[in-house]
């Protein structure tokens, strides 16, 4: 009872508040509880009763499969006549017959690799003694002895697509490819012949796509943790809808950004509320902050709050989603009210963020990162420029790959393995955008150039 007396008001109305928050927070628990009460793991509840049932309506849809593939060499169509009789149903005579062409595509029931063998002249000097073997396109240099035998650029690409575009653990690789083509390969062939052609075609590929990021109109970058030997690292993204570019480094600072994007960038960078894009040195840089991550951050600060200082946080997120609503409705808005309107959330938006001071210290917080980002006009660009999205999902998606592949391989063991896959990665993404129907084709011709004559 003492110690009850001995508080002020302000401490008792600060317990009055943590109860009411764990109160709320309980019973909550409650109802999700009771809702799960009797049913499986995952359910969502009650079930619906009269579900509609699963797959497509008849007759409705686009059938995107329902032909041969175009590029199916076609083999003399199997004639299937109709050795009834009569009708099955009523027992009455047939009518005539109208042809129907159906087809079905498998794989070969035994695949066998295609072997090209070579007869390779060698001729001695007979002055020196020096052996002077004929030349090839197909064949490499130093192919011979114990490396006379080795698998040509498919294979590599057919190797390199499955793990770095696809995800499929190195150590899997060996396996698939036996099973679908009849090749053996070990793992550390395939890791080994990574690293080579990082050195070479794949990688000069990379630098050229590094070389075209500070010419693109418009950027989307977002980063997400990495390891390389054990050690942190970041893996940053820096995607359009017709280009990827990763590159990982030890730390993500305003330096890492400025390799890619530049002081003097002239597009627009899509881009979370990162310090590293908010460094001095891309003041100048013309940004569109992600509106998903702040509608976010305003809804985390007003679930938090009661009474006065919960209106800053919904407030916020609401202007924030009629700027997201009108953007969806530019196409359906006539120019002149579409601008109006506009200006009146533009208006509405700085009224809100005016510099003020808050006694709710989160809100303060929200009102001074938000707001500086306002003043800088990085909140609705894309209100006023239908060439950028409002949100930064788009590297957020070409990133998911890249961390789903993180949990079963562990990242990059060594540097070199880092440049492979930032190179790989970025190349392979690259053509999924461009060519999504000839990616082992193109990336088999990257890696074909590299094969050369060896000199006399």
């Amino acid at each position: 009872m003492d110690n009850l007396e001995s508080l002020s008001r302000g401490g008792l109305i600060q317990i009055i508040l943590d109860q009411h928050r764990m109160i709320e927070r309980l019973q909550a628990e409650i109802e999700q509880l009771k809702r799960r009460s009797g049913a499986a793991p995952f359910s969502k509840g009650t079930r619906k009763p009269n579900p509609k049932p699963p797959g497509r309506k008849p007759g409705q849809g686009f059938f995107r499969f329902r032909g041969a593939p175009e590029q199916t060499v076609e083999a003399p169509a199997v004639s299937v006549p109709v050795t009834v009789p009569c009708c099955p149903d009523c027992g009455g005579a047939l009518g005539e017959a109208k042809p129907e062409v159906v087809s079905t595509s498998d794989i070969p029931a035994q695949p066998q690799p295609e072997v090209r063998r070579y007869t390779v002249e060698v001729r001695a000097c007979r002055q020196c003694g020096r052996k002077v073997r004929g030349q090839h396109p197909d064949i490499a240099p130093g192919q011979q002895g114990a490396t006379a035998h080795r698998v040509g650029p498919r294979v590599k690409a057919l190797a390199h697509t499955l793990h770095y575009l696809h995800g499929v653990p190195v150590r899997r690789i060996a396996a698939v490819l036996k099973d679908l083509t009849g090749l053996r390969l070990t793992q550390g062939a395939i890791t080994q012949d990574a690293l080579k052609q990082t050195e070479g075609a794949v990688g000069a590929g990379y630098s050229a796509l590094r070389a075209v990021v500070s010419e693109q109109p418009v950027i989307h970058t977002d980063d997400t943790g990495w390891r390389v030997g054990g050690q942190t690292a970041f893996l940053m993204a820096f995607v359009n809808p017709s280009l990827s570019v990763y590159q990982i480094r030890p730390r993500h600072r305003n330096e890492e950004v400025r390799e890619l994007i530049p002081a003097g960038f002239e597009g627009v960078l899509v881009c979370d509320r990162g310090k590293s894009c908010d460094a001095t040195e891309l003041d100048d840089v013309a940004q569109q902050k992600c509106l998903s991550h702040l509608i976010r951050n305003a809804a985390d600060v007003a679930k938090e709050k009661t009474g006065a200082a919960k209106h800053f946080g919904l407030r916020l997120k609401e202007l924030l989603r009629q700027a997201l609503s009108l953007s969806a409705q530019r196409s359906r808005i006539r120019p002149d009210q579409y601008q109006a309107e506009v200006e009146q959330l533009d208006n509405e938006l700085s009224i809100h963020l005016r510099d003020r001071r808050h006694r709710d210290k989160d809100n303060q917080r929200l009102l001074n990162g938000v707001g500086a980002q306002h003043a800088c006009g990085r909140l609705l660009l894309f209100l006023r420029n239908e060439d950028f999205e409002p949100t930064n999902n788009r590297a957020e998606r070409d990133l998911r790959p890249a961390v789903i592949a993180r949990k079963v391989s562990h990242c990059s063991k060594n540097e070199r393995g880092a440049r492979a896959f930032e190179a790989f990665t970025s190349v392979l993404h690259t053509l999924r955008k461009n060519v999504p129907s000839s990616i082992p084709g193109t990336l088999t011709t990257l890696i074909g150039r590299q094969t050369k004559p060896a000199p006399t």
